[in-house]
């Protein structure tokens, strides 16, 4: 699901009413108290050996299973009232099998040897009637078992464990600050997961894994009632892999804006009631903002928007499966191909350096194992701007003469099966001390950008187009003032070869979003992109106010 679908849906006072229909947002409905109880691992190990001696027996050279408990909890409020509290759980299994060089997959939720051995059976069947139409054996990287290891996110506070009462208070009082501000209305949201994944393969594995993820998030709206105008501001905060301390704001993780701006960033913990306050003072501001005057600006964007830009035109340009085709018929493919590379053409400027990882701590993506049991890792994509390597799984390695996997493939559900996804992306931040108003201070004519907002951008992720959620004037070097209806316009290349350099990394932070979609059929996969504010020279800004009639 796109951004700005979830958005609407959090919009609408029946949005958590919707959630069933919504992918990855689904399960059976539970008690709050439930989403405490845990599984036996050694449980989880016989009904794993069941399905891979069944797999073997079955005739299978290869085959893994993942075992898996997916826990949401989801807390919608509007103004003063509550709209909706849902507690899910899905439970299953999804075994995958190769045979002579195909694959097969098969899920169930019966949750029993019997049952999953059955699953398996079914994964081997499918794999041997997948042989009349492969055209290309699968070739797999090595990968070496483990044996039994575990790995839980590194969370202070279990989200589930706290009451839901709680949840609802803080919720309603970020609610009562931004009317306290000004706003005229305001809907908020607070989403938890925890995906508990067994993952054993004949490889040798049996892999447990606890992961979690957080992500409150509002939208504000102010009304001019003279005229009828309206504007809104979204929450500042970032989805992360964290527990409910993220919630717990700290002092030394308050990131003040630039002088002459209100714009407050958060790192590691996030202040709702003060981001809710300020979002209404913002919507209220845009109100009576001057619209911008098309043109060429120097772009000063912070993390908080600059990573949906990452996300897009570096993120998905650079999976491999995309540039190898296998996406075309949905998602698209990539101006990034295998030749496009060999020609060793700028991706961006030499300050651009972006890596790829599954180990960040408090990102969405980090995680001990992926999803073929592969030992996740960091690896560079873009280097001083040159393209040096893009985002691949077990059978893709041989595809680009590579011998192992990057650990980046990833299944949204027991019941998917698990392909290439993004990881973490992420820009370095500058390695020379630079605030960001010291960037800001040698901007002649520009523009200050914060927050993501909506964006468009072509099937080979290369033409595209940006807005944001706040936007202030630089002039001589000085903030002058917030102005409206901004979104800059660029290819991939010539964006990122406009980049003239990041804050250091004091500045660097951290957004995401949980809802990156890709996939027939579709999946989706939390992700997180970190930068530091990033200047972009002469990049061309539209004004995006319509006039009718």
């Amino acid at each position: 699901m796109k951004r700005r679908d979830f958005m609407g849906l959090t919009g609408l006072a029946a949005g958590g009413l919707l959630l069933p229909s919504v992918p990855g947002l689904g399960g059976i409905l539970v008690d709050p108290e439930q989403l405490l109880e845990v599984m036996d691992p050694a449980l989880k190990k016989r009904l794993a050996d069941a399905a891979l001696n069944a797999a073997k027996g079955a005739g299978a050279s290869y085959a893994d299973v993942r075992v898996g408990r997916y826990l949401n909890q989801y807390v919608f409020t509007r103004e003063k009232q509550v709209q909706n509290i849902t507690s899910t759980e899905s439970l299953g299994a999804g075994v995958r099998a190769l045979v002579n060089g195909a694959w097969g997959f098969a899920s169930t939720n019966t949750v029993t040897e019997a049952g999953i051995a059955a699953a398996a059976r079914s994964a081997v069947a499918i794999a041997k009637a997948n042989q009349k139409v492969q055209k290309q054996p699968v070739q797999l990287a090595p990968q070496r078992g483990y044996g039994e290891v575990s790995w839980k996110t590194p969370i202070e506070k279990n989200a589930f464990e706290v009451p839901v009462k709680e949840k609802v208070e803080l919720l309603l009082a970020a609610n009562a600050k931004a009317l306290e501000n000004g706003a005229n209305y305001i809907n908020s949201a607070l989403f938890q997961v925890n995906e508990q994944k067994y993952f054993a393969s004949t490889d040798g594995s049996y892999i447990d894994q606890d992961v979690h993820r957080i992500w409150p998030t509002f939208t504000v709206t102010a009304i001019d009632k003279a005229t009828g105008k309206f504007r809104s501001r979204e929450a500042m905060s970032a989805a992360m892999g964290l527990g409910y301390e993220y919630l717990t704001p700290r002092a030394s993780d308050k990131m003040a804006g630039p002088a002459g701006t209100t714009v407050v960033g958060y790192k590691q913990r996030y202040d709702m009631l003060e981001d809710a306050a300020q979002a209404a003072k913002h919507a209220k501001e845009k109100l009576t903002a001057k619209s911008v005057v098309p043109g060429k600006y120097d772009l000063v964007l912070d993390p908080a928007h600059l990573g949906l830009t990452i996300h897009e035109s570096v993120g998905h340009p650079t999976e491999l499966d995309r540039v190898l085709g296998y996406e075309a018929n949905f998602a698209g493919t990539s101006f990034a191909t295998l030749e496009w590379k060999a020609k060793n053409i700028p991706y961006g400027s030499k300050l651009v350096n972006i890596v790829a990882d599954k180990l960040q701590p408090g990102s969405l993506g980090a995680v001990g194992y992926d999803d073929e049991g592969v030992k996740t890792k960091e690896w560079d994509l873009i280097t001083e701007g040159k393209l040096v390597n893009y985002q691949k799984i077990r059978d893709q390695a041989a595809v680009v003469g590579q011998q192992e996997s990057d650990g980046c493939c990833y299944a949204d559900a027991w019941s998917s099966v698990q392909f290439q996804r993004m990881p973490n992306v992420s820009l370095r931040p500058g390695t020379t001390k630079l605030s960001v108003d010291e960037m800001i201070s040698k901007v002649d004519k520009g523009i200050y950008i914060s927050g993501a907002g909506s964006y468009s951008i072509d099937q080979q992720r290369y033409n595209f187009q940006f807005g944001g959620q706040v936007f202030y004037a630089i002039e001589k070097g000085k903030i002058t003032g917030m102005i409206e209806d901004v979104a800059y316009q660029a290819n991939t290349q010539e964006f990122w070869n406009s980049c003239a350099g990041s804050c250091d990394q004091s500045d660097y932070r951290l957004m995401g979003t949980f809802f990156d979609g890709k996939g027939q059929p579709s999946q989706i996969s939390a992700v997180s992109h970190g930068s530091s504010t990033t200047r972009f020279n002469g990049v061309n800004v539209i004004n995006t106010a319509r006039k009718i009639g």
